[in-house]
């Protein structure tokens, strides 16, 4: 049997080499994003510490506690726990724009020009509008929410939350926030995958208005304050998004999407 007849009957792995070598290069970018997430814990478990990271985070609810009153944990391991959480969840989002850049390196490759110049601007921008979402709600929101909810507490009553209780209500209003102030990147990728137009975007403004006073009185805790906190902020950034919604519709096109249709020339 002459080689080249040989060559013919082994079997070809030319589709299963680039998959084999796509599982590598995830592999390869999960344990750098795991990596940095491992070096952000060693870092703020040595300064400030899971214990400081608490203080930090209860700091606007024990600004508001009646003089003396402190949280308090109802279970045996909530003191370790609690702050163990906490510094987990905090490397994580001090890792979070390695992580990102991790999973835009993975999936990069595969996109088109005009692709690659709307994802990486809604990354960004996705990423700091979370984290003005998150810092907006522990700064403003949280200390007025509490202050709030402290004027209507009984005299007779003390108040003494409970540590895991705090860290659940913290972290389910964090999301809330967060994922609200994307309501600009909600609308720009509606629009530029053709799902809506901006006309239909600016005559469906008064039924959003109603929808983000719906969604804030659903995922907020029953006050008028943390209520006009999150409506107000949706509301304001969805007239954003319609504004960037016309103005990347421009920016991500295609090529042939920007060419002029051509008639074809009479004979």
């Amino acid at each position: 049997m002459s080689d080249s007849e040989s060559k013919r009957d082994e079997p070809s792995l030319g589709p299963e080499q680039p998959f084999v070598a796509h599982l590598i290069e995830l592999r390869d970018r999960l344990m750098r994003a795991l990596i940095a997430v491992g070096v952000a814990v060693v870092i703020l478990a040595l300064y400030p510490g899971p214990g400081q990271l608490y203080d930090i985070l209860a700091q606007p609810l024990v600004a508001n506690l009646p003089e003396g009153a402190t949280l308090i944990a109802t279970s045996v391991i909530s003191p370790f726990m609690v702050p163990l959480k906490i510094l987990l969840m905090a490397a994580f989002l001090l890792a979070l724009p390695v992580v990102l850049y991790q999973v835009w390196a993975f999936v990069a490759p595969g996109l088109y020009s005009h692709e690659k110049r709307l994802v990486v601007p809604l990354v960004i921008s996705s990423t700091v509008l979370f984290f003005i979402g998150v810092a907006f709600c522990y700064f403003f929101v949280f200390g007025q929410v509490f202050k709030f909810i402290q004027s209507f507490a009984p005299k007779s009553i003390t108040a003494a939350p409970d540590i895991e209780a705090y860290l659940s209500f913290v972290l389910s209003m964090f999301l809330a926030f967060g994922l609200a102030f994307e309501v600009p990147v909600a609308v720009v990728v509606l629009a530029r995958l053709g799902i809506v137009n901006v006309e239909k975007l600016k005559a469906f403004r008064g039924y959003f208005i109603v929808l983000a006073f719906v969604i804030a009185a659903i995922v907020t805790p029953p006050d008028v304050v943390s209520q006009l906190s999150l409506a107000i902020p949706m509301c304001l950034l969805y007239e954003l998004g319609i504004w960037a919604a016309r103005f990347f519709n421009n920016y991500s096109k295609a090529p042939e999407e920007s060419l002029p249709e051509q008639t074809p020339s009479q004979d």
